[in-house]
């Protein structure tokens, strides 16, 4: 099935693999796996199993918990990176002009299908089935009779009784009164209340994150912003003046497009911000079920043809409480992959689900399967057809790294750079095989320590499909004398043996910057070059 389609089987060879034993992986999939750590993953022991099974990025979500806890745990993430010897950016997710129902009683609230429930911004009372205080006095302004309203943990999958989908009956003063749609129980401290299609008078970026981002953030340096709820283009520039303002210059900022505003406003968005996370758990309830898949499809095209990252949510939302994904999750990853997103972001299932690690480890096996009937011949064509004649020199030679490495069937391309653009655009043509981007300080810089020019790049691109960073160096005594461009390929060769993905007499392209120019070389591996 060629043409159009992503997928290129070739009959009957590809169905009959499907029967055939599986193959062990010695090397992670290209697709990047993010990893939300909390309660049931939150332990040294547990984040070296994590990062062993492929988690690339670590998230740290604010919708709850305090910087003392999420301190904790990213002591302990950095503990385990350092155990395992692998780099892992940090991602501090916002919370943004979300509504909540402060549940501070912590018991369970069951609502029975065909009931009214009444929202008030009066916050004395307490939640109960009759009624549900939240942290926001004008939804009775917003809101109308028969709009729908969602709340709960999954806000309403259709597959779980642990959120409530309601719909507006009739506003009174500051109170909403709702008539309850389905049977559930809620439970857990706080709630999140969604409104359909409905624009919410809250800022982007709201003071609480303001305050977390300049303390807890710049204290811990951190690689990522994932902006939440972004709706236009100036959400991402009032993020990235404030960052700049508190000497988080280096920080990029993913905008996360969960509404119908965003999805208006993509163009905009994705120029502005360094990538991209498409949140389907509030976007799929902002959009019929029918156009969810529309939105993700068209997002990930755009920000493969920009060369800027893309990652999707809400995969495989049954791992919380089961081993195995269901048929529809496992394959909703594979078409992901296909699609060309750079990676999975996983939450509840890390976070708090019962199997953290098998959830790493089984998208990750998806994710491997799928790259090995991605159409990358096809995804090349449509990216040098977008970037259109006469090519920039960087474009020129970046797309010719990758074609190279096509022809010669290349093990790996090694990049050497400094600021990470290199391997991503690299990146950008979606090489089949790894890119080994080894990331060289800054003169003047410490890559020793946790902030430093090229340490936060070098983990940086570890959110970019199929970029795996080294961290190099510019000390003599580690170089051994040699100059830059030996002691890098010796570097990258020495990796690649080591993680199986370099064998005696692969090829190998070398992609680096001479000067002005950049140029692009093939060498043979041989074991005599240790």
């Amino acid at each position: 099935m060629q043409g159009g389609n992503h997928m290129l089987l070739e009959e009957p060879v590809r169905l009959a693999s499907c029967l055939a034993p599986a193959k062990p992986k010695v090397f992670p999939s290209l697709t990047k796996i993010v990893g939300t750590l909390g309660p049931k993953s939150r332990s040294v022991e547990v984040i070296e199993e994590c990062l062993t099974a492929g988690m690339s990025v670590a998230r740290f979500d604010f919708s709850w918990k305090d910087a003392a806890y999420h301190q904790e745990t990213l002591d302990n993430l950095r503990k385990a990176a350092q155990n395992v010897k692998k780099l892992c950016p940090i991602m501090l997710d916002t919370v943004g002009p979300e509504i909540q129902v402060d549940n501070s009683t912590g018991g369970s609230i069951e609502l029975k299908g065909g009931n009214r429930v009444t929202i008030t911004p009066d916050r004395s009372k307490a939640p109960s089935a009759d009624i549900l205080p939240i942290k926001f006095g004008d939804l009775a302004k917003v809101v109308k009779k028969g709009d729908t309203l969602f709340m709960g943990q999954y806000l309403f999958t259709g597959s779980e009784s642990t959120s409530l989908w309601l719909e507006v009956i009739e506003t009174s003063g500051e109170e909403v009164i709702c008539l309850v749609k389905n049977t559930a129980t809620l439970s857990g401290p706080i709630f999140t209340l969604h409104v359909s299609q409905v624009h919410i008078s809250m800022p982007t970026l709201s003071e609480y994150d303001k305050q977390v981002i300049s303390t807890w953030g710049l204290d811990n340096s951190v690689d990522i912003v994932s902006l939440s709820h972004t709706r236009s283009s100036e959400d991402v520039r009032e993020l990235k003046a404030f960052l700049l303002s508190h000497d988080l210059q280096d920080t990029q900022i993913y905008a996360k497009i969960e509404n119908s505003e965003g999805l208006e406003h993509f163009d905009e968005i994705l120029k502005e911000a360094d990538g991209i996370i498409i949140s389907r758990g509030d976007l799929g309830i902002d959009l019929p079920p029918e156009r969810v898949f529309m939105s993700q499809k068209t997002g990930i095209q755009k920000c493969n043809l920009a060369g800027k990252p893309v990652i999707i949510t809400r995969v495989v939302d049954s791992m919380v409480d089961n081993l195995r994904p269901t048929r529809a999750e496992a394959t909703d990853v594979a078409n992901a992959v296909l699609d060309g997103t750079d990676g999975i972001l996983l939450g509840a299932e890390t976070l708090r689900g019962q199997y953290p690690v098998d959830a790493l480890s089984t998208v990750g096996k998806i994710c491997s399967e799928a790259e090995t009937v991605y159409n990358q011949s096809l995804h090349f064509k449509k990216v040098v057809r977008h970037v259109g004649e006469p090519m920039a020199h960087e474009e020129s030679v970046a797309s010719s790294a990758v074609r190279s490495a096509m022809k010669v069937k290349a093990a790996a391309i090694v990049v050497f750079t400094f600021s990470g653009r290199a391997a991503r655009l690299i990146a950008k043509y979606r090489p089949p095989m790894p890119v080994l981007a080894v990331v060289f300080p800054r003169e003047g810089s410490d890559p020793s320590k946790w902030r430093s020019y090229g340490t936060t790049q070098a983990r940086q691109c570890f959110s970019v499909r199929g970029v795996y960073p080294l961290m190099g160096s510019t000390d003599e005594a580690e170089t051994g004398g040699l100059t830059k461009e030996e002691y890098g390929i010796k570097l990258a060769l020495n990796y690649g043996r080591s993680v199986g993905i370099i064998k005696p007499y692969d090829r190998v392209i070398i992609f680096e910057k001479i000067g002005d120019s950049s140029v692009v070389k093939i060498i043979e591996c041989d074991d005599s070059e240790r």
